[in-house]
């Protein structure tokens, strides 16, 4: 029983230490996603892709309405039963011809979308990381020695809120960005290629 007490005292004992040593904790939050989307460096990236979107849309439309009426007549001119051989057999090529074009509308418009999104994510990866700095520079000055997405928070004083103040800088530190994402890797010469999974 003593040592037991013994180790709640001790234990007590650490936990004030430990408490007098942490500094208090000086927060401020930043909405990440207010600070992406209303910089400049964002909207001029957004003006430069919507092209590449609504053209996205256009050949999306296209290419449903040229299938589509294709679909239908594939459909009404299927040869009925006891039809010739020739004719089932020109017709079933038409089948596959036109499945091999839809496969590869799909790919199209699928890599098309993928090299967007690809776009838009190099896009806030450099605001996010030339914004770490920022909000580092104004933790500093404020006495900070915590920053937290206000998305995360129930509920804070607007007072800790430097969304402003890092959108404001940001901008003027970064008022473009670029819409092209750097090429991946190119894989080492001679190197093995990768081994099967096992089953």
């Amino acid at each position: 029983m003593k040592k037991m007490l013994l180790a709640l005292a001790l234990a007590g004992a650490s936990t004030q230490v430990l408490a007098q040593q942490l500094p208090a904790a000086v927060i401020v939050t930043v909405d990440s996603q207010e600070m992406i989307a209303a910089s400049a460096a964002a909207k001029a990236a957004q003006a430069e892709l919507k092209p590449k979107g609504d053209q996205l849309v256009a050949r999306l439309n296209q290419l449903r309405t040229s299938l589509s009426a294709e679909e239908k007549t594939l459909r009404d001119t299927q040869p009925q039963q006891g039809a010739a051989p020739a004719a089932i057999t020109a017709w079933q090529a038409k089948v596959k011809d036109f499945d091999t074009r839809r496969q590869q509308a799909d790919a199209e418009l699928q890599r098309r979308q993928q090299e967007i999104q690809a776009a838009e994510q190099w896009v806030i990866k450099q605001i996010t990381d030339a914004s770490a700095p920022i909000v580092s520079t104004i933790m500093r000055e404020r006495g900070a020695n915590i920053a937290v997405d206000e998305r995360v928070t129930l509920q804070h004083a607007a007072s800790i809120d430097i969304t402003a103040d890092v959108l404001a800088r940001l901008d003027k530190a970064l008022p473009k960005v670029s819409v092209t994402p750097p090429a991946p890797p190119a894989a080492a010469p001679g190197a093995a290629p990768a081994a099967p999974p096992r089953p």
